[in-house]
C-alpha cells in the first residue's frame, strides 16, 4: 500500500496496544522486517548515552513506502515511532518505548549525485564516510564531519544538526541541508526545501503547505524574542528551529534540521557539497596548563583555521597506554604538555598553509609559548592525530570501574572571549560536588566536550549529576551561550530547554510539536513536554541492576573488575560500526546487522548477566546465535578504544554454553587435533580421500558440520624436531637463544615452514634449542583449538603443561618464537587468563612472533642476513587478525622488505573470513567467503601471475587457496628463499 493512503484508522489516543496485532499487520505491511524478539529489543534499547528503553518492537525498512507502512500500523496501535540511524546519539535521541525504525540496514542508497552542481540526495540511512567515498573522485566533500564519520548516518545527522570539527569554515549541518523530503505522522509524504522567487518551499502535500504557513506564522509573531532569546553563538543546537524562518529567503527544511525526528520521519535528504581542499596542514599546540588554552584559543581562530580542536591531558594520559594510539601520541608530543590544540589549515597553495604554521607558531610565542607548536605536514600523520582526537570519547571512556566521565552537559557552547572563565567555572562546579571533569573537541567554537566523572549505578551521583546540571545551566546563561551546542537535546537536555529559551519560545516550540504531531506519535519525551534527566528508571543501570551470571568465570576478569565491568565497557559510541579501514568488525561488514557486532554483542551480553532478557539467559540458543558469527578477530581487543574484548568474552561464553548443551561433535575433533595429530600423519592417505569424492565430503557435512565446499588441510609427515634436548643451564642469556615453538597447524600440515624458520635462524646466527616436554613425546601446545569451542579446563591444562616446560628455559634468558599467530600470541593474551600470575606474565613477556624477533634485532643491527635481490618482484601481503590486533604487522613489513628488490604490497583487508574453524563450518562457510570478498580477493585478483602472496596465517592461506587457487607463503618462507647459501 502506498504512502499517505488508508489504514490510518484510529489515533493513538483512541487506540489499544496490541503487540501480536502490531507484529502481524507489520508483517503484512512491509518488504522489510519488523522484529519482536527479546534480543533484539534489548540490542535498540540502548545509543551512546547513559539511558536504556526497551522498545516495542524494531523495523528494518526496505523503502520510503515501509516507513508510511510503520507510521501507519503503529498509529493505529497507539505505538510511537523513533526514528534511528548509526545509534551514536550522546543524549538518548533514538531510543524509545514504541517502534524503532533502523534506516541503516537496508535505506541507504544514494538517490541523486549532480557532480557538475555539487549537490547528492540520499537516503537516510547512508553513512558519511561512504558518501564522502563516493564523491572524493569528482573532488567534492560533505563538510560536516563528526568524529563517528565512520558509522553516523545521514538521516541522524540531520536529526541532530550535526556540526563536526570544521564548522568553524563549513557551518553545521544545518548550512549544507538543501532539501529534505519526508512523511507526516500518518504516513503523508512532502518535501521542504527553500522558499522565495515563486517558490514555495513545499511539495506533495496539502496539509505540509498549511503546516509551513502556520509555522511562518508562528515564527514571524516570536521575532522579537527570537532575536532576544535565541544564543548568538554558530553551535545552538537545542529547541527548535524557528530562527531559520525569519530570515531573508527561509529554507522550510532547515526547521526539520535539528528536529531529532520529532516532527516527521525523513526519507530523502539533499545535501550541499564542498571543494576538497588540495592540501592540509596542521600545527600541534603545547600548553602547560587549561587555562592557558583556553585563554589563546580565540588568538589561533583568528589566523582563520579550518579547525581548532582540545585534546586534554586525560586523552593524553589515558591514550598513551592503548596502543592504538600510543605512537601517534609519542610522535606529535614534546615533553609533558597538560593539552593540546590542534590547529588545522586548508587550501590549495602549500606553501601558504606552511606558511600558517609560521604565523601559529608566532602567535604562540606572542602569548608566552615559544617552541610550542609540532608542525604535522604529511597526510599519513594527519590521519594517525585525527584518529587520536576522534577517539577521545572513547579513550575516556576506557577508564577502569563503574565512574565513567558522563555525558549530559557535553556540548555547551559560549562565544570564545568567555570560553577560559567558562571552563573555569564549571570546573569548580564539579570540585564542589566532589569530581573532576574531561574535556576536548571544538575549541574553535567554544564547544568544548566535557563530562563529569560519575558512577551512574548510585542514587547520590544521579543526584549529583542533576544539581551539575542545573548549575551549568546557569553559568551557560550567564555567559550567553548555547546549552545544546551539538549533539542536540533527547533525554538528557529537553529539560534544560525552557530555562535557556523562555517560556514564550518553550510554549512556541510546543506550537511547532502540536503542529507537525498533534498525537505526539513521534519520538515523544524530546525537546517538548520532556522525560526526567535523572529519572533512574530510563537509565541503563537502572536501581535493581546486578550482574547474576555466571555464578564462577573460566578466566580471569580481574583487570577489568570482573566479567561484568569488562562487558560493560561498551560505551555503545559505535566505533565496530565502521565499514572501511581496520579489521573491526568483519561479520557486521558482511551482514549490517546488530546482531554482528561486537557493541551488539555486548549489549546482548549485558543484558542477559544481569536478568533482563529472561531466567538463564546467558546461555540460551539465542545468546549462542548472537555470537555464533564472531570469528575472534581480536580486533576489537586492539580497535575499540574501550577496550572490549569480544574474543575473550566468547571463549567465556562458549565455556557456560556447552558445560549446559554439550559439545557438538565437530568441536570435539578440532579440539582434540593435537592429540590425534600424529596419528592421522600416519593415517594421512587415507583421510586425504575426503576431498577427492565428493560423497565422504558430503558425509563430513552431514556428520561433523564440516562444509563440503571446503577442503580439509591435508595431513602429512610432520615436522621432525632433530637434536638432543636442551637443558635450562645451556641457555646463556644473550639474544641468540631460541626456542623454536612448532604449533600443530604448521607441525602437521606444512612443516616447510618451521623447517624454513630453522635455516633462517641458523643463517642469522641464533642458538636454537630443542625443547620437549616432560612427560610424554606429544609436541608442546598452545590449546588454541581448545579456547575456540570455550573447552578451558582442557585449555588451562595444555597452558599449563606448556608454561612448565618453556618457564625454566625463558627464566633463563631464551625467548620463544613462533610462526602461527593465532597459536604464539595465545602466550602474550589467554595464558594470562587462564593462568593469572608472574609465571604466565613471564613467559608472555619473552614470547613473539618470528618476524617480530627478526625485525627488532635488524633494527638494533645484532644479526644480518645474507639475501639475494629479487629482482623487483612484488610480494601483496596479508595481515592475520591476531597480527594486526598485537601491533606487529610492521615488523611484517620490515622483515619483508629486508629482501632487497622485493616491492612490498600491503593489503589493507578485515578478517580473511577462515578464523580458525569458523571458515569450514558448513552453516557459516558462506560467511566466511563474504568476509574475503569484501577487500582480500579482490585485492588479489590484480595480483600479477608471478606475483608472491604473504600470509602468516594457516587459515588465511587455506582461505586464499580455496577462494582463489593461489598459493600463499610465510614470511620467512619468503626469507628462506632469498637466502644466499654459504658454502
Amino acid at each position: 500500500m502506498a504512502a499517505g493512503t488508508a489504514d490510518t484508522a484510529e489515533t493513538p489516543r483512541a487506540a489499544s496496544r496490541n503487540d501480536a496485532g502490531l507484529a502481524r499487520r507489520l508483517a503484512e505491511r512491509l518488504q522489510g522486517e519488523a522484529r519482536f524478539d527479546a534480543f533484539t529489543r534489548g540490542r535498540y534499547a540502548t545509543d551512546a548515552s547513559i539511558y536504556q528503553i526497551t522498545p516495542a518492537g524494531v523495523v528494518l525498512p526496505r523503502s520510503a513506502d515501509d516507513i508510511a507502512a510503520t507510521l501507519q500500523v503503529a498509529a493505529a496501535h497507539g505505538v510511537p515511532v523513533i526514528m534511528r540511524g548509526g545509534g551514536t546519539s550522546q543524549n538518548g535521541q533514538p531510543i524509545g518505548s514504541g517502534l524503532v525504525v533502523d534506516c541503516s540496514r537496508h535505506f541507504n542508497h544514494v538517490l541523486d549525485y549532480d557532480a557538475e552542481a555539487g549537490t547528492v540526495t540520499v537516503e537516510p540511512g547512508v553513512v558519511l564516510e561512504r558518501l564522502n567515498a563516493r564523491v572524493k573522485a569528482d573532488g567534492w566533500f560533505f563538510p560536516v564531519e563528526p568524529s563517528t564519520a565512520t558509522r553516523c548516518t545521514i538521516g541522524g545527522m540531520a536529526g541532530n544538526n550535526s556540526c563536526g570539527a570544521r564548522s568553524l569554515r563549513y557551518g553545521t549541518m544545518r548550512d549544507n541541508v538543501l532539501a529534505i523530503r519526508a512523511l507526516l505522522h500518518d504516513g503523508e509524504s512532502f518535501a521542504f526545501s527553500l522558499t522565495g522567487n515563486d517558490a514555495t518551499g513545499v511539495a506533495g502535500s496539502k496539509r505540509a503547505d498549511d503546516i509551513a504557513a502556520r509555522m511562518m506564522a508562528l515564527a514571524h509573531g516570536h521575532r522579537d524574542e527570537i532575536e532576544a532569546r535565541y544564543p548568538k553563538v554558530q553551535r545552538r543546537v537545542g529547541g527548535y528551529n524557528l530562527d531559520a524562518l525569519v530570515t531573508d529567503r527561509p529554507n522550510l527544511a532547515h526547521l526539520l534540521v535539528g528536529s531529532e525526528g520529532t516532527l516527521a520521519a525523513t526519507t530523502a535528504v539533499t545535501l550541499k557539497l564542498s571543494r576538497l581542499p588540495a592540501h592540509r596542514v596542521m600545527g600541534v599546540c603545547h600548553f602547560p596548563s587549561f587555562r592557558a588554552a583556553m585563554e589563546t584559543t580565540r588568538h589561533i581562530v583568528a589566523l582563520d583555521p579550518v579547525a581548532v580542536e582540545l585534546v586534554d591531558n586525560n586523552v593524553l594520559v589515558l591514550g598513551a597506554d592503548i596502543p592504538l594510539f600510543r605512537t601517534t601520541l609519542a610522535d606529535i608530543t614534546r615533553g609533558t604538555p597538560n593539552c593540546l590544540l590542534l590547529a588545522e589549515f586548508a587550501g590549495d597553495d602549500l606553501a601558504a598553509l606552511k606558511r600558517d604554521l609560521k604565523r601559529l607558531d608566532a602567535c604562540m610565542a606572542d602569548h608566552g609559548f615559544s617552541g610550542a607548536v609540532v608542525e604535522v605536514v604529511e597526510p599519513a600523520r594527519q590521519r594517525s592525530v585525527w584518529e587520536v582526537r576522534e577517539a577521545c570519547l572513547n579513550i575516556m571512556m576506557s577508564m577502569k570501574g563503574d565512574a565513567k566521565p558522563v555525558s549530559f552537559i557535553e556540548d555547551c557552547a559560549v562565544p570564545l572571549e568567555h570560553l577560559a572563565d567558562y571552563t573555569d567555572a564549571v570546573t569548580d562546579v564539579f570540585s564542589k560536588h566532589g569530581t573532576r571533569g574531561t574535556w576536548y573537541a571544538h575549541a574553535s567554537v567554544g564547544c568544548l566536550h566535557v563530562r563529569p566523572i560519575l558512577d551512574m549505578k548510585l542514587g547520590g551521583d544521579v543526584a549529583r549529576m542533576r544539581a551539575i546540571a542545573e548549575e551549568t545551566s546557569e553559568l551557560v546563561r550567564r555567559y550567553k551561550g548555547s546549552y545544546s551546542g551539538e549533539h542536540g537535546d533527547g533525554i538528557s537536555r529537553s529539560e534544560f530547554v525552557e530555562p535557556l529559551f523562555g517560556a514564550t519560545l518553550a510554549r512556541a516550540f510546543e506550537a511547532v510539536k502540536d503542529g507537525f504531531d498533534p498525537y505526539n506519535h513521534l519520538n515523544p519525551g524530546k525537546i517538548v513536554r520532556p522525560l526526567k534527566m535523572d529519572d533512574r528508571s530510563l537509565f541503563r543501570f537502572k536501581p535493581d541492576y546486578a550482574v547474576t551470571a555466571p555464578a564462577r568465570t573460566a578466566l580471569d576478569w580481574a583487570d577489568w573488575g570482573g566479567f561484568g565491568p569488562a562487558v560493560e565497557m561498551c560505551n555503545n559510541n559505535g566505533t565496530c560500526r565502521k565499514l572501511a579501514g581496520g579489521a573491526m568488525c568483519p561479520s557486521y561488514r558482511v551482514t549490517k546487522e546488530e546482531q554482528h557486532l561486537t557493541r551488539g554483542r555486548a549489549n546482548s551480553l549485558r543484558l542477559a548477566i544481569s536478568g533482563q532478557l529472561g531466567a538463564d539467559a546467558f546461555t540460551t540458543p539465542e545468546m549462542k546465535r548472537t555470537m555464533d558469527l564472531c570469528v575472534s578477530c581480536k580486533a576489537c581487543r586492539r580497535e575499540c578504544p574501550t577496550g572490549v574484548d569480544m574474543a575473550k568474552m566468547k571463549v567465556e561464553f562458549l565455556h557456560h554454553y556447552h558445560a549446559r548443551h554439550g559439545l557438538p561433535l565437530k568441536d570435539r575433533l578440532i579440539g582434540l587435533m593435537p592429540h590425534y595429530a600424529g596419528l592421522a600423519a600416519r593415517l594421512a592417505p587415507l583421510l586425504n580421500l575426503r576431498d577427492r569424492h565428493p560423497v565422504l565430503a558430503a558425509a563430513s557435512e552431514r556428520i561433523a558440520g564440516l562444509s563440503a565446499r571446503r577442503s580439509l588441510p591435508r595431513w602429512r609427515r610432520p615436522w621432525a624436531e632433530t637434536g638432543e634436548p636442551a637443558h635450562p643451564s645451556d641457555v646463556t642469556g644473550d639474544f641468540r637463544d631460541v626456542i623454536l615453538f612448532g604449533d600443530t597447524f604448521n607441525r602437521a600440515f606444512e612443516r616447510e615452514n618451521l623447517e624454513a624458520a630453522e635455516r633462517v635462524l641458523a643463517a642469522a646466527g641464533y642458538r636454537l634449542h630443542r625443547v620437549y616436554p616432560a612427560k610424554g613425546r606429544r609436541p608442546l601446545c598452545c590449546g588454541r583449538t581448545w579456547l575456540a569451542s570455550g573447552q578451558t579446563d582442557r585449555a588451562r591444562a595444555e597452558a599449563r603443561r606448556t608454561l612448565d616446560t618453556l618457564l625454566p628455559f625463558v627464566r633463563a634468558g631464551a625467548r620463544v618464537v613462533g610462526l602461527e599467530p593465532s597459536c604464539l600470541l595465545t602466550f602474550r593474551d589467554e595464558f594470562l587468563a587462564l593462568l593469572p600470575g608472574e609465571e604466565a606474565a613471564t613467559l608472555a613477556k619473552q614470547s613473539m612472533l618470528i618476524e617480530d624477533m627478526l625485525a627488532s634485532d635488524l633494527a638494533a643491527g645484532r644479526i644480518s642476513l645474507p639475501l639475494a635481490h629479487q629482482g623487483g618482484r612484488t610480494a601483496h601481503l596479508h595481515g592475520h587478525c591476531h597480527q594486526k590486533s598485537f601491533g606487529v604487522m610492521g615488523a611484517v613489513e620490515t622483515v619483508l622488505r629486508s629482501v632487497p628488490g622485493l616491492d612490498v604490497r600491503p593489503i589493507e583487508s578485515s578478517c580473511c573470513g577462515m578464523a580458525g574453524a569458523f571458515g569450514y563450518g558448513a552453516e557459516t562457510v558462506d560467511v566466511s567467503f563474504a568476509m574475503a570478498e569484501l577487500s582480500l580477493f579482490p585485492a588479489l585478483r590484480q595480483a600479477g601471475p608471478d606475483d608472491l602472496v604473504v600470509a602468516d596465517g594457516t587459515s588465511c592461506r587455506h582461505q586464499i587457496h580455496d577462494g582463489l587457487g593461489l598459493h600463499a607463503q610465510h614470511v620467512i618462507r619468503v626469507v628462506d628463499q632469498a637466502l644466499i647459501p654459504r658454502h
